[in-house]
């Protein structure tokens, strides 16, 4: 067999091993299961209590915790129009949010999103807003965990009615919290201090995003990061939950942490999945940035502090800081740091191939915009990154062509040089210069392919916009496996097949899988069989692999593959015609069921 059949050989096999070896050692995870929480009415009747976080530290001394009691204070209402929920006057907490815009599952009638939940509840997570107190104050003087604030009765949190909470220390000093919400998932929590009394007060606002626990759907997932991630002054950083535990205890802090000081522009939280919380300071506001790990009641959190403020006797203070706590949408999230909050975009987990990750989502986001089904913009993407390597894979397919012309005179080699490899070599080298052929230019389609199909898969696998996109028929979630299988006939009997995900849907593959392996043997009917044992086996083995072991993967990117390669063969067969050489394709499909009967292109 001639030098570029083997290296295209042996790069489709290492491009193999590496998905293999990648896929097996790190499976796709789970679908994600609906969890099951405790009604907040509950947790009241119960009298339940569980730790509050410990507040962090300003620059005039340090705030310890308190343990917080069950969420019994009355409750304001948030209704927007796209996210419900409440805010408990005790501590002022926002800690009731779910997204209206997504279920759990897409059967019908499946839950709306929880993404926030009250102290008392499984993994209890929420956003506490207040101040550490300075020289000359004590934690009584200042509104912390288990601070009782009021309302004016009656009042709803909306896109276009903010509300505020107050609280009087009875020593001179009246708080006030306004918060507000946008049409999607910012919140801006403006808190303002007044001293009425004699005597100066010093004190630091700040803001805590708090996990009791990890969170119950997490992934561990390689290819996922989920944990804090934060912007300080350009830099980004990315702590999984498992790492925190990690950190070194700071004593300032009282707990393990990790601690920066941001100049300029920076936010830090919590990113799941699909969902993210993020405390955002002003643009140009320096703070300490905290991640922050309690092991002592099990407690996750990240902080902002903001420097500390004197007020003299009638002074009034006041500092805005915003809250993002909802869906990493690409147009979303791209809209707010348009206005101002630096490398928000960063937020969204893009890996290593940034650079092919952002623009191939980018495109494809575009595609779907004018066509409105995520399916046929994949497969109109996949034309598109093809039409772009058409011209490498022009010169690829010649070249492939130019090599079969070629192989007569090299088989004259190596019948002339017998058993002399080294004289074989030399003699086909002087061949390839004199006919100007490059025997690896079949190769560079194929291993460009390989970090394309990686960063498509982060895409897939990672944006919010291929959850529970739909295609057609029984296809309704691009991000999960093909929900189909041979065990039901594809759906056309009366009862189910096995649960996407699981060991018995990737042995009973679905259509799409198996339109895969159909496609990737047509494929390789463009030319016949290589003529040493080994290598042919290999070739009738693979595509029947790939058919199995990209079975569980989401059915989005199996869409890709099967339309790549379904284009790669058409632009392949006409190119090698134009050039003389006329592929026996279907000849080629009969030899593989007739041993010894070899055809070849006429």
């Amino acid at each position: 067999m001639d030098d570029q059949n083997k290296n295209l050989i042996l790069a489709t096999a290492l491009s193999f091993i590496v998905i293999l070896v990648w896929f097996v050692v790190f499976p796709p995870p789970e679908p994600e299961v609906a969890s099951e929480t405790t009604p907040v009415s509950q947790i009241a009747a119960d009298g339940d209590t569980a730790a509050a976080p410990a507040v962090s530290s300003a620059s005039t001394g340090a705030v310890t915790g308190a343990e917080a009691k069950a969420p019994e204070a009355a409750r304001v209402t948030i209704d927007t129009a796209r996210i419900s929920g409440s805010i408990s006057l005790q501590g002022g907490r926002i800690d009731d949010l779910s997204l209206k815009d997504y279920r759990v599952t897409i059967e019908e009638g499946a839950d709306i999103v929880r993404m926030l939940s009250p102290v008392g509840e499984p993994s209890a997570y929420y956003a506490l807003y207040g101040w550490a107190p300075g020289t000359g104050l004590g934690l009584d003087d200042v509104p912390g965990a288990n601070t009782i604030w009021t309302a004016p009765a009656g009042e709803t949190l909306t896109s276009e009615s903010p509300v505020t909470l107050s609280w009087d220390n009875g020593n001179g000093l009246l708080f006030n919290r306004k918060i507000s919400v946008d049409d999607n998932y910012l919140f801006t929590v403006t808190q303002s201090v007044t001293n009425s009394g004699t005597s100066t007060a010093a004190l630091a606002p700040y803001g805590i995003l708090a996990r009791h626990g990890e969170p119950q759907d997490l992934k561990n997932f390689f290819i996922l990061h989920e944990g804090v991630v934060g912007m300080a002054d350009g830099e980004l950083s990315e702590i999984d939950y498992g790492d925190m535990p990690d950190f070194s205890v700071d004593p300032r802090e009282g707990a393990r942490a990790e601690v920066k000081q941001v100049e300029t522009d920076g936010w830090i939280g919590f990113t799941d999945h699909y969902w993210m919380s993020t405390l955002v300071p002003a643009s140009g506001q320096p703070f300490k940035s905290v991640a922050k790990y309690d092991e002592r009641r099990d407690i996750y959190q990240t902080e902002v502090v903001l420097p500390t403020m004197t007020l003299a006797a009638g002074e009034t203070a006041e500092v805005s800081t915003q809250l993002f706590a909802g869906a990493k949408e690409w147009g979303t999230i791209r809209a707010y740091e348009k206005s101002g909050i630096a490398g928000f975009l960063d937020s969204i987990d893009w890996g290593w191939f940034f650079f092919l990750t952002k623009p191939i989502f980018w495109l494809l986001h575009e595609i779907n915009k004018l066509i409105g089904n995520m399916g046929w913009s994949i497969i109109g993407l996949t034309l598109i990154i093809k039409a772009i390597l058409f011209p490498l894979a022009y010169k690829s397919y010649v070249s492939m062509a130019k090599m079969k012309e070629l192989q007569p005179q090299m088989e004259a080699l190596k019948e002339k040089a017998g058993d002399d490899r080294q004289k074989v070599q030399q003699g086909m080298m002087e061949l390839y210069k004199k006919e100007k052929v490059n025997p690896a230019a079949g190769c560079l389609p194929i291993l460009l392919q390989i970090p394309i199909f990686f960063s498509l898969y982060k895409v897939i696998f990672v944006t919010i916009e291929l959850r529970q996109a739909s295609f057609f028929g029984p296809f309704q979630d691009l991000s999960m496996p093909d929900p189909t299988s041979i065990m039901n006939f594809f759906g056309w009997a009366p009862w189910a097949g096995p649960e996407p995900g699981t060991l018995m849907a990737t042995i009973f593959i679905g259509i799409l899988p198996l339109l895969l392996g159909i496609s990737m043997w047509i494929q390789q009917k463009l030319n016949p069989a290589p003529t040493d044992a080994t290598q042919a086996m290999i070739f009738a083995w693979m595509p029947w692999v790939f058919m199995f072991m990209l079975g569980s993967f989401a059915s989005g990117l199996v869409v890709y593959w099967i339309a790549n390669n379904t284009i790669t063969f058409t632009q392949q067969y006409l190119i090698m015609r134009s050039q003389g050489y006329k592929p026996d394709v279907f000849g080629n499909m009969m030899s593989s069921f007739k041993r010894g009967q070899k055809p070849d292109a006429k």
